[in-house]
């Protein structure tokens, strides 16, 4: 299959994160081990279960946009805005010069703005649907982070949005990696993007049972643990330019990381269990693998969706050992989650860029605060943080719906 397609490479890297506004920071302070987890304060916790979630900190729109351009959007536009523009800074793309027609846009959001659809319910009860603010459903639709991003920069070529849940932000960069491969694009901004840590995304996880009721964050996300008890909403973006090789080397650019790799699959199972046998993603790891024409063994590293809930971290643990086989036990796996919480539509995007930065500076991550898992979770699920060469890294990414993606990166 690839002997057909064009080589699609990493060039350029931005993140709005729990943990930090930029890659330096947000890298830096996962190489610390940094918990971004904290008591919610958008709004009064006192009649939910869960307490604390990952809020993104100190993040100012006008220093990414216009004051007006900011008013525009919610918070999810905002993060995906501000993020792109780091990439876009970060690749060396010069906008003038490049044939804009032929860079495109996927930058996805699972949920879209909670915010503006709670604001504007209550003054629709409260003083009637005359007072609905005409700007609602632009404000409020998920695909507005790619059309933001769009309009911001003046990109002009393909401009999408996928939407599958926690695995938004993987699909969005595997189905961007396949646009420059058949030559829809040149170079494509690409990502996902999440902002609803709001009262009725809280109250709904929680009624799924869903979240962690742990006050102490440092105890609340718990990626492969034991007393692991849900997962801890995170907000964010993280958004990374791709290019073909071809392109990339014309321009002269700095390639980070090549993607050699992507499988998409469904459960067919339930609506938010992963399947018991881990099937399905034990099916897109293989597509991915198939695809970049590498056995597991030569994979040194997982970057695991690991929710910290009970099922998704076993299933998920089944899923790499029915893909894997024996070399699931020598490879190494661990959850940004355990710092950032989840990042729901974000959480891929975020997370491929943790990947490129493994790949780059050959360092694995630990597992924040992972003491001890259960007797069938027996992998090597990094209680501490390790230096070694990182040549392949894989992402998985798990969404509500039975939705499974899994990226492939190579080291170039």
């Amino acid at each position: 299959m690839r002997g057909y397609m064009k080589r699609v490479v990493v060039t350029g890297m931005g993140v709005i994160s729990p943990i930090g506004n930029s890659v330096e920071e947000f890298w830096g302070n996962v190489k610390k081990k940094t918990v971004g987890i904290g008591p919610i304060t958008y709004f009064d916790t006192a009649e939910y279960k869960a307490k604390v979630a990952a809020q993104v900190k100190d993040f100012e729109p006008g220093d990414y946009m216009d004051a007006k351009a900011a008013r525009r959007m919610e918070p999810f536009c905002q993060y995906a805005v501000a993020a792109a523009g780091q990439a876009i800074k970060d690749a060396g793309l010069d906008l003038e010069k490049e044939d804009t027609a032929r860079i495109g846009v996927c930058v996805s959001s699972g949920i879209g703005s909670m915010q503006a659809i709670e604001r504007e319910h209550a003054k629709l009860l409260e003083k009637g649907p005359k007072r609905t603010n005409p700007m609602l459903i632009p404000l409020m639709i998920s695909n507005m982070a790619a059309g933001n991003v769009s309009i911001a920069y003046g990109l002009r070529g393909k401009c999408t949005n996928v939407v599958t849940a926690c695995a938004t932000g993987t699909n969005s960069i595997g189905d961007a990696y396949r646009s420059i491969q058949t030559g829809e694009a040149d170079v494509m901004v690409c990502g996902g993007t999440e902002a609803a840590i709001t009262p009725l995304s809280v109250a709904g996880f929680c009624a799924l049972t869903a979240l962690s009721s742990a006050e102490d964050p440092m105890r609340a996300s718990l990626p492969f643990d034991k007393d692991r008890s849900g997962f801890v909403m995170g907000e964010g973006a993280g958004v990374v330019v791709l290019e073909s090789y071809e392109h990339a080397m014309a321009r002269g650019a700095v390639i980070y990381a090549e993607i050699v790799g992507y499988g998409a699959t469904s459960d067919a199972y339930h609506i938010t269990l992963p399947a018991e046998d881990g099937d399905g993603a034990a099916r897109a790891i293989t597509f991915a693998l198939n695809e970049a024409g590498i056995v597991p063994e030569q994979v040194d590293y997982i970057n695991a969706h690991g929710t910290a809930t009970h099922a998704n971290d076993l299933f998920e643990t089944r899923a790499i050992k029915k893909a894997f086989g024996d070399a699931a036990y020598k490879v190494k796996i661990n959850s940004t989650k355990s710092m950032i919480g989840h990042l729901l539509g974000a959480a891929g995007a975020v997370e491929f860029i943790v990947c490129v930065k493994s790949i780059l500076e050959g360092y694995v991550h630990a597992t924040a605060g992972l003491a001890e898992s259960e007797e069938e979770m027996d992998l090597d699920y990094c209680r501490e943080a390790c230096e070694m060469p990182v040549n392949y890294a894989m992402s998985n990414s798990l969404g509500f719906g039975g939705h499974n993606a899994v990226l492939l990166l190579k080291k170039i």
